[in-house]
């Protein structure tokens, strides 16, 4: 679900295929303008520093560790070892362990009549929960760590539905398999579902640990038609997912990609309505590469792109071209509609090393970059608007929210022109707000703007690459403040640590102005469902952190307080488990 920079993931040592951490598309934040990047999120002082050194070919940049690689502590405590175990080996099946009950309560969002205290916190399942064969994958782990999850006071958990599974084989054929089990257990265990339209390819992007690509009949079309896929300036194809230039052509198999879409989602919602509203919360619809609105302007794979390189444009397929042509004859210039810029550089250069980007003179900031930017980021805006048309007519009698990911691009935010924003298709520079906008687009239908990046800070970033996340997440929440959208949060990278569950508690608080402000994130996803979140330590932590984001604004009590509280859960439901434990082994 969205991108993070892979080589700031630690290796999940013993981890199972497809215990994994995020495809969570690119989550990180650059420094804007356009608002008043200064004024952030007071942080603690901290050790914490780190550098990159620039190279020739930026190969040789090393991003900074991750507080949460620290090694990770031995022997698992009884009272998670079903839940650990049945995630790394799968050796027992899980008896059923009463939950320790939890009050019920009503999913979170914007505009809500209903007041409910502190921020909704949801955990992603890993990205192969369903098999190639269509079956619960590790069906004994899913139901431990469900129950687990549930006990800590977790609302629900967020589940990639795989387009390239579900209709795999023939167009308009759904085989719904492993998700009808899942959505069945998640409602044994009380816990709500965030349920992702996922249209984009497993694989190739930062955390993605397995490989789903598009469905058969799909990847056929692209065959025939190379330029189904979205191109770089070099010939480039990227298979992550269908070329939003196409849109509204009958290009597979009769129908439109958005026709497509619109027919999944029809069909999930008859397979499964009698759970919506009670145990499907929300629907997330992708809408790119890794799940986000965006252009594949950093794909990872094959080693094509590396952070903090600023990425190239994705508008060299002929559908893509053919509406820059007609943008640019509409416009009184013909002589821009041939071609994309052609001094970007390449992906891992830095804004400074290209004629496009840098800082003086750019061509960004000239009369062609005003229309080419422009035009380019309007097509994944007007992307949006049609995709979020049918999904309002699809849900609109349900009791669902739908919501919609934003990558979160923090590095160059520092620089005038925001290179890799601009690569990804938010027209956000210096001078120009490009969040604002996407704000606007989701708010005309009644849509959650989900953002990633929300546990990073700017110093732990590497500043040689001017990367400020803090500042990206400012102003992306006052672009939701004054477009009246609500907006809800996922970790770009998995964490365990107090120092970035605090800072998720700050952001998720939305105090981005030195006024009274009662409204908060309507919800929080956690990055992700492994055996490193079951770990003895790393779950006392974790238990501590849901109790502080479900106590709002108006907490009192302090972290060591909470963590006596955690520690004091964790012993009393012991027993529980050992003795599920122990019948298990008999």
């Amino acid at each position: 679900m969205a991108l993070n920079i892979t080589h700031q993931i630690g290796t999940l040592a013993g981890t199972p295929v497809g215990t994994i951490q995020s495809d969570i598309g690119v989550s990180s934040g650059e420094s804007t303008a356009t608002l008043n990047a200064a004024a952030v999120w007071k942080t603690p002082a901290t050790n914490l520093r780190c550098k990159v050194s620039k190279s020739d070919g930026v190969d040789g940049l090393s991003p900074p560790l991750s507080p949460c690689r620290s090694p990770v502590l031995g022997g698992i405590r009884a009272d998670l070892s079903v839940a650990c175990q049945a995630f790394a080996a799968q050796v027992a099946p899980m008896a059923e362990v009463e939950a320790v009950p939890v009050p019920m309560r009503r999913y979170k969002e914007g505009g809500t009549s209903e007041k409910v205290e502190g921020v909704p916190l949801y955990v992603m399942m890993p990205l192969d929960s369903v098999t190639m064969g269509n079956t619960v994958h590790r069906r004994k782990a899913m139901n431990a760590s469900m129950q687990a999850l549930k006990s800590a006071g977790v609302e629900g958990i967020m589940m990639d539905v795989w387009w390239g599974l579900v209709e795999r084989d023939s167009p308009g054929v759904y085989n719904w398999g492993g998700y009808t089990e899942l959505l069945d257990m998640a409602k044994k265990h009380g816990l709500k579902v965030q349920a992702v339209m996922s249209f984009h390819q497993c694989g190739g992007n930062v955390g993605d640990s397995c490989t789903i690509p598009l469905p058969k009949w799909v990847l056929e079309e692209m065959d025939k038609d190379p330029d189904l896929a979205y191109t770089d300036q070099w010939g480039r194809r990227n298979y992550e997912y269908v070329s939003l230039g196409c849109d509204t052509l009958p290009v597979l198999k009769g129908r439109t990609p958005v026709q497509c879409y619109a027919d999944f989602m029809g069909a999930f919602k008859d397979q499964f309505k009698h759970l919506f509203g009670d145990t499907i919360v929300e629907i997330q619809v992708g809408m790119g590469p890794a799940g986000e609105l965006r252009y594949p302007s950093y794909p990872e794979q094959n080693g094509t792109w590396k952070f903090p390189g600023i990425g190239a444009f994705q508008c060299y397929d002929k559908y893509m071209l053919s509406s820059l042509k007609a943008a640019a004859e509409a416009s009184g210039k013909p002589e821009w509609g041939s071609t994309g810029p052609t001094d970007a550089g390449h992906y891992n250069n830095w804004p400074e090393d290209t004629p496009f980007f840098r800082k003086e003179g750019g061509g960004w900031n000239s009369p062609y970059g005003e229309f080419f930017l422009t035009w380019y980021s309007n097509m994944l805006l007007n992307h949006g608007e049609r995709i979020l048309t049918s999904a309002k007519s699809v849900f609109e009698d349900s009791d669902v929210k739908i919501s919609v990911k934003i990558a979160g691009i923090h590095w160059h935010y520092g620089t005038r022109s925001h290179a890799p924003e601009l690569t990804a298709g938010y027209y956000n520079t210096r001078f120009h707000d490009g969040y604002l906008p996407i704000a606007q687009m989701l708010a005309r239908h009644g849509a959650i703007f989900n953002f990633t990046c929300i546990e990073m800070r700017d110093h732990e970033q590497p500043q040689d690459a001017l990367c400020a996340p803090e500042k990206l997440v400012r102003q992306v929440a006052m672009a939701t403040r004054k477009a009246q959208v609500p907006l809800a949060g996922e970790n770009a990278l998995p964490r365990y640590d107090e120092y970035a569950h605090e800072q998720i508690i700050r952001a998720s608080q939305l105090n981005v102005d030195d006024g009274q402000n009662d409204s908060t994130m309507c919800a929080f996803t956690y990055l992700r469902m492994n055996p490193q979140l079951f770990q003895p330590e790393h779950w006392r932590k974790f238990v501590a952190f849901v109790k502080k984001m479900k106590e709002g604004k108006g907490a009192r009590k302090c972290w060591e307080q909470v963590e006596r509280e955690a520690e004091h859960f964790v012993h009393v439901t012991q027993p529980l488990v050992q003795e599920a434990a122990v019948a298990l082994m008999q």
